[in-house]
């Protein structure tokens, strides 16, 4: 299927909040609509000759959970014709969101389309399964569900668990995760300052927890005074005398983003697109190291585009957590000189289905800042997958 004709512009995103902090309070599709509307407006398209909204997400929240897509498309001004679709591919849902809105272009379906997504892991609920049929007789027990997302559904390990397995099938130091968390940290602490993460965010009004509102401006993950000592000193997370810590693994974080995705010759002549989608690459691995999947999705995604590591000129690859850095730039041969230069899951957070479109607009403008040709944004999936993308600047 080939996207020769789909363009990128226009992306925003709110801040990312700490989990139970800023945006608790935020029903998702209110973020998610903030999200889709600061996207319409940067990229100055109306909003009525939008056709479609795609929404990613993993974790169904508040009543409007079902049909989020079809609250967040009228909510963010889309007229009421419009189609909108919900998918879901695990960590990688932001980034599916994008490439579903450009299957529908081509197929046909769609000119110009909202691809957005987000999570709202605060406000995920508890559930009890035997109150349905009545239970019989003593406790009923609630089950999170925040578990559901973070625990492999064929070994029910959690996700940390797999990057130990990863961590210790590959032979990757504590040392060397910690290393990768300390830089992304600092990363981001620059980005911040430089007003680089600003001119993506869109600030949102978030209930102040006292009975008025505020103006919610920043990510508020990121740990810019962390240092390696303190990063060191942090016991392991989910095995004795494992690796893999809360340092050095991606935040539960709330948020959400989106990005226009169109038809080429849908654009009026005064709109410029920033980018074009190229392609996208999924590939599978053992669910007991999903870390994996960003190399074999990579090494696919080049392979249908004739492209090589030195063709890339900036990666993103979501810090789920370290080793799964550690693993694509080892097994890869990608330079830290071109990945992540901006923090990444680690200090700005990972709200799955916002990630991979936050990582698209991350990549966007750096190659657009920087005059590089092509961008591979790239995950490891939950379940044992990987997704990379390709997008090439068209601001050169």
């Amino acid at each position: 299927m080939a996207f020769d004709r789909i363009v990128l512009l226009g992306g925003a995103r709110t801040p990312f909040g700490d989990f139970g902090k800023s945006l608790r309070d935020v029903p998702l599709a209110v973020a998610g609509a903030h999200a889709a509307r600061a996207s319409l407006d940067r990229s100055r398209i109306d909003p009525q000759v939008v056709d479609h909204l795609v929404f990613g997400l993993v974790a169904v929240v508040d009543h409007d959970g079902p049909f989020i897509s079809r609250k967040v498309a009228l909510e963010s001004g889309l007229g009421i014709d419009s189609a909108a679709l919900t998918v879901t591919r695990a960590c990688g849902s932001g980034t599916q969101a994008i490439v579903s809105a450009a299957e529908q272009i081509v197929t046909g379906h769609s000119r110009i389309a909202v691809a957005a997504g987000g999570e709202s892991f605060s406000r995920v609920p508890y559930s009890s399964a035997s109150v349905r049929r009545g239970a019989q007789r003593g406790p009923t027990v609630l089950e999170d569900g925040l578990d559901f997302v973070y625990r492999c559904p064929f070994t029910k390990a959690l996700m940390g668990e797999t990057a130990e397995t990863l961590t210790g099938q590959f032979g990757y130091s504590r040392a060397d995760m910690d290393d990768w968390a300390f830089m992304s940290q600092m990363r981001a602490r620059a980005a911040r300052e430089s007003g680089f993460l600003a001119r993506q965010i869109a600030p949102i009004v978030v209930p102040d927890g006292r009975g008025g509102s505020r103006l919610f401006e920043h990510d508020e993950f990121p740990r810019p005074a962390t240092t390696r000592e303190k990063l060191a000193s942090l016991a392991p997370a989910f095995k004795a005398g494992g690796s893999v810590t809360a340092g050095n693994s991606s935040g539960v974080t709330d948020g959400a983003a989106a990005l226009i995705v169109a038809d080429r010759d849908a654009l009026s002549a005064d709109i410029r697109p920033e980018a074009a989608l190229v392609d996208y690459a999924v590939a599978g691995v053992p669910p007991e190291i999903m870390g994996a999947g960003p190399v074999p999705a990579i090494q696919k995604l080049l392979g249908q585009n004739a492209l090589s590591i030195a063709d890339i000129d900036y990666f993103e690859i979501n810090e789920a957590f370290a080793v799964v850095n550690l693993h694509a730039e080892a097994r890869l041969g990608i330079s830290r000189a071109k990945t992540n230069l901006y923090g990444g899951g680690i200090s700005i957070g990972h709200p799955p289905g916002a990630t991979g479109i936050r990582m698209t607009i991350t990549a966007m403008h750096h190659l657009a800042q920087t005059a590089g040709r092509y961008g591979v944004i790239s995950m490891c999936l939950g379940s044992g997958m990987g997704m990379a993308v390709l997008v090439e600047n068209l601001l050169r």
